[in-house]
């Protein structure tokens, strides 16, 4: 199953998405994002959530 994070998911105009089988991987690579570009750091476990919420 292919997990994705969107930032149009969560009210960025931004076309950035981070997608994979490995959660770890994405929530890695979302959180670095909005992090860097967007000056939001979620937690892993915040990040976790928003991928259980969405049913991957």
């Amino acid at each position: 199953m292919t997990l994705r994070l969107s930032c149009k998911d969560y009210g960025f105009e931004c076309d950035f998405e981070s997608k994979g089988d490995n959660a770890s991987t994405v929530i890695e690579e979302f959180g670095k994002h909005t992090d860097e570009v967007h000056g939001i750091e979620y937690s892993k476990e915040a990040l976790m959530q928003f991928i259980m919420r969405k049913g991957g």
